[in-house]
C-alpha cells in the first residue's frame, strides 16, 4: 500500500470519555500503522498545552491542535496562531458582560475566570484540569493573557444573542449542544490543518484519512475522501463520514485500520 497520512481526533475517538483511557487496540493499531511507514497525526480541538501524556506517549508524527491554529511535525512547530492581546481582552470583557463562563485555551496553558459563581460545568473542567497541573497559574485578571481559542458554557442568565453578534464576523462558533460553544478564529479548522500538512509532505488528498466523532470534526470529515466516524459518535459525524467504524469501546480504530488495509 502507498504511504498514507492519518489524522485522529482525541476525545471520543482515541480517548474513552468514560474511563479517560486509550484502548489497547487503538494503541496497537496506531503503532502498527507507523511501523508500516504511514504518517500518524493527532488532529484535535484541544490546544497543545492540554494534550495529555497518555495520548502523547502512544507516539505520533505530529499534532494539529486548537482546530488548526497550531501545527507541529516531529519536534518542529510549523505553524502557530494566537489571538492578539487586545482582542483577548475584548473577548474576556464580552464573556463577562454576556455572563458566559469559559475556558480560554492557549498553546502553553488554559485560563479560567476567578469570579464567584462560575458555571458548574466549567468549574468541573477547571477541577479536572487542576489535578493535571493545568489552569492554575494565571486567571482572566492577569495582564497580557494570550489564547488561541475558547470553549464556553451559557446559562439562562447569558446574553447568547449578543455574544454571537459580537463574534460572528471574525470567529467560527461551533454549537456543541446543551448551550456549549467552541469558538475558533475564522479561517482555521481541522481541515485547514490537514491541507497544511498535505502540502508540507507533498502528499495528495486521497492519501489522507480522518477519524472523528463530533461536530468540531465535521470540517475534516467533509474535506478528506477517506473519513471515518466512530460508531458511538454524534449523528452529524455519522452522516458526514464516508465510513462508520465500530465504537471506541469496540476496538473501532483498529477495526477501521484493518478495513482499509492500513494494517
Amino acid at each position: 500500500m502507498s504511504k498514507k497520512i492519518l489524522f485522529f481526533d482525541i476525545d471520543g475517538t482515541l480517548l474513552r470519555e468514560d474511563t479517560n483511557t486509550v484502548p489497547e487496540s487503538a494503541i496497537r493499531g496506531l503503532r502498527e500503522a507507523r511501523k508500516k511507514g504511514h504518517l500518524v497525526y493527532i488532529n484535535t480541538g484541544r490546544t497543545y498545552s492540554i494534550v495529555d501524556t497518555t495520548v502523547q506517549d502512544i507516539g505520533f508524527d505530529g499534532y494539529v491542535c486548537g482546530c488548526g491554529t497550531y501545527i507541529k511535525s516531529g519536534n518542529e512547530i510549523l505553524f502557530s496562531k494566537s489571538i492578539g492581546a487586545d482582542e483577548c481582552k475584548r473577548i474576556i470583557q464580552l464573556l463577562r458582560s454576556c455572563k458566559i463562563d469559559a475556558v480560554l485555551e492557549g498553546d502553553t496553558d488554559v485560563y479560567f475566570d476567578d469570579l464567584e459563581g462560575i458555571h458548574p460545568y466549567i468549574n468541573s473542567i477547571r477541577t479536572n484540569f487542576a489535578l493535571k497541573g493545568y489552569g492554575i497559574n494565571k486567571t482572566w485578571n492577569d495582564e497580557d493573557l494570550i489564547f488561541d481559542k475558547f470553549f464556553c458554557k451559557a446559562s439562562e442568565k447569558s446574553d447568547v444573542k449578543r455574544f454571537h453578534k459580537e463574534l460572528a464576523k471574525d470567529y467560527e462558533i461551533i454549537d456543541r449542544e446543551d448551550d456549549r460553544y467552541e469558538v475558533i478564529p475564522k479561517g482555521y479548522s481541522k481541515a485547514t490543518g490537514i491541507a497544511f500538512l498535505l502540502d508540507h509532505h507533498k502528499m495528495p488528498l486521497d492519501s489522507a484519512f480522518a477519524f472523528g466523532d463530533s461536530s468540531n470534526d465535521l470540517p475534516m470529515l467533509s474535506y478528506v475522501p477517506n473519513s471515518i466516524a466512530m460508531g458511538q459518535g454524534e449523528v452529524c459525524a455519522l452522516e458526514t463520514a464516508s465510513y462508520i467504524t465500530k465504537g471506541i469501546h469496540e476496538d473501532g480504530i483498529e477495526h477501521a485500520l484493518k478495513h482499509f488495509g492500513i494494517i
